[in-house]
């Protein structure tokens, strides 16, 4: 399964990531109409982090505790190879998802989100943009980040690559002593 990895190193806060998250949920091109018009909100949160900008999205985590305290089963996976999503017909709003999420995360809308139950707000979280990926494309986050300080990868992949960095690191380092 591809995930999102964040590189906190290279990011900027600048935020792109941010609108172009809202705005491909948001069923419109028109940026202010999703914003203020239809009250688009991001799945991707950027957060200050000792000196870092970190951006923190859904890590779908392979025991979604989200999905095991909700008591419609609003938030699912089918199996392990897909994002955990929800559906918003299902989602009461009771923020179980919410106090459960390790990440912190998933966020109950302010207002009504679309395909809820008129007037019945609802949980948003990542979805890895699923309606993209359909059309052969990437995460919104990903592909309009400027920095490349998002990918969106192989889960294994992620961990080679992270066990590379350290390694070049430590050699550095030794190097460095030597």
């Amino acid at each position: 399964m591809k995930r999102i990895v964040a590189y906190p190193e290279r990011c900027t806060a600048c935020r792109t990531c941010e609108l172009a998250c809202a705005l491909a949920h948001a069923q419109t091109d028109d940026l202010v109409e999703a914003l203020f018009r239809r009250g688009a909100k991001p799945r991707i949160y950027i957060q200050p982090a000792g000196g870092l900008a970190v951006p923190l999205q859904c890590r779908h985590c392979d025991d979604a505790p989200c999905a095991t305290v909700c008591p419609t089963g609003a938030l699912s996976r089918p199996n392990l190879a897909e994002p955990v999503l929800v559906d918003q017909e299902r989602c009461i709003g009771c923020e179980f998802c919410v106090e459960a999420c390790p990440f912190g995360v998933i966020v109950l809308s302010r207002t009504s989100v679309p395909g809820a139950p008129e007037g019945r707000r609802a949980v948003i979280k990542c979805d890895l943009c699923q309606d993209r990926q359909r059309d052969g494309l990437g995460p919104a986050c990903v592909a309009s980040c400027p920095v490349a300080a998002l990918a969106f990868e192989e889960v294994g992949a992620t961990a080679r690559d992270a066990r590379a960095r350290t390694a070049k690191r430590a050699a550095a380092a030794e190097a460095a002593l030597a």
